[in-house]
């Protein structure tokens, strides 16, 4: 797809080439549905998309375990996309003919649809280079494990899998946007993620001589209610530092206080300075609060992952794609996620954006991911193929935007 110093750098338009595989790949993401796997096993999805990429004529090559990377096109990388390939461990509620065969298993995050997109990319990608070979590289990214912490980004790094990579995309599905839109912005648009557990002990007693024991149960609801507050005074307000427990447990009679309970909840941050001031913070904070009561202390802290930063080039190759593929209108600014995402850590290695898919039917129902009645409009996969396969050829063509 080399032009002459004279001719105009012009993307092609990419439904064309999408439009005939529209069948195939709703028909890949329904058995992809259908088989849902969890983190580190997904070995039927990865042998699905290997027999599909080698029989289009590429060479997709395994990670160790699970997962698989393919090159489209000759010479120096330009640009990486990725797509995550786990499922949930959640009981699917759709009824649909193509619901998860794997009981308590399902597809709730719309993994499967990040994967048949790309899938499809790969393919276009491959005819368009296959015409008229392409003057560099692009990698797709076929990722295990996004759903654990701190996420098989981590192992895909670690793989040299992006070594050579020097900018990249990804993206993920979003019930709040319609089908023929996507979301973007600059900045943080996850946010960092960890995982909490406390767990105090002392030597239980009566309910009447609290002054003989050690109060846990106080203590927890000390600690519950005061690290938000301390975190909130001693952390920029604007980095969005947010605790909320989600586990308390302690006790099993009204006039027993117990020898034993704990606490679990997680950490969030847009900011990720803040959240590495905010960790060592926070575990500090939860033994300063509960040492006027006398108890033990033992703290599980989890580093989850950093927040995902779009740089602002990346994040206008994705704009420019979308308005030339789907229409001057398709981009909206989407909202900042307090959710964590794993594709941070390749943002935090190499400059890339991810994007939302708008995956809700016109004037249909708004759904919510992790949820098991999720249910995504299949015709967002033909608007992310379009998208992410015209990024990919304005990166390789040199384009800013």
């Amino acid at each position: 797809m080399q032009k002459t110093p004279t001719e105009p750098l012009v993307v092609p338009q990419i439904g064309v080439w999408v439009a005939p595989l529209l069948d195939e790949l709703t028909r890949f993401r329904r058995d992809l549905h259908a088989n849902p796997e969890l983190s580190h096993k997904e070995y039927r999805t990865t042998d699905r998309l290997v027999e599909r990429l080698e029989a289009a004529g590429l060479q997709p090559k395994r990670l160790e375990n699970t997962g698989l990377f393919v090159d489209i096109g000759q010479g120096e990388l330009r640009i990486g996309l990725r797509a995550d390939i786990d499922a949930l461990p959640i009981l699917e509620e759709t009824d649909l003919p193509y619901s998860s065969t794997n009981t308590g298993i399902a597809h709730a995050c719309g993994h499967d649809i990040h994967t048949t997109v790309m899938l499809g990319v790969a393919l276009v990608l491959a005819k368009i280079d296959a015409e008229s070979p392409l003057s560099g590289r692009i990698r797709v990214i076929f990722q295990p494990a996004e759903e654990t912490m701190p996420g098989g980004a981590l192992d895909v790094i670690a793989q040299g899998v992006l070594d050579e990579v020097p900018r990249i995309l990804a993206l993920h599905c979003d019930p709040r946007i319609d089908v023929g839109l996507v979301g973007t912005r600059i900045g943080a648009i996850t946010s960092a993620s960890d995982t909490v557990r406390v767990e105090l002990s002392g030597r239980g007693g009566h309910t009447s001589r609290p002054h003989l024991t050690e109060d846990l149960v106080f203590a927890l609801a000390h600690i519950a209610a005061n690290v938000p507050a301390v975190l909130s005074r001693r952390i920029d307000v604007r980095s969005a530092v947010s605790v909320v427990w989600g586990q308390i447990h302690a006790g099993s009679a009204p006039n027993a206080i117990p020898a034993h309970g704990f606490m679990s909840g997680t950490m969030r941050c847009l900011d990720g300075e803040a959240w590495e001031a905010a960790g060592d913070l926070m575990d500090h904070t939860v033994r300063q609060l509960a040492a006027p009561f006398g108890v033990e202390v033992k703290i599980e802290h989890t580093r989850g992952v950093p927040p995902v930063v779009n740089t602002e080039a990346e994040t206008g190759l994705i704009e420019a794609a979308a308005r030339a593929e789907l229409g001057p209108e398709a981009v909206v600014l989407t909202p900042q996620s307090m959710g964590g995402e794993d594709f941070a850590w390749m943002t935090q290695k190499v400059p890339g954006a991810m994007m939302r898919l708008g995956t809700r039917s016109h004037g249909g129902e708004t759904y919510d991911l992790h949820r098991g009645d999720y249910i995504p409009d299949e015709h967002a996969i033909g608007c992310g193929v379009r998208v992410m396969a015209a990024a990919a050829m304005r990166a390789v063509l040199g384009l800013r935007h």
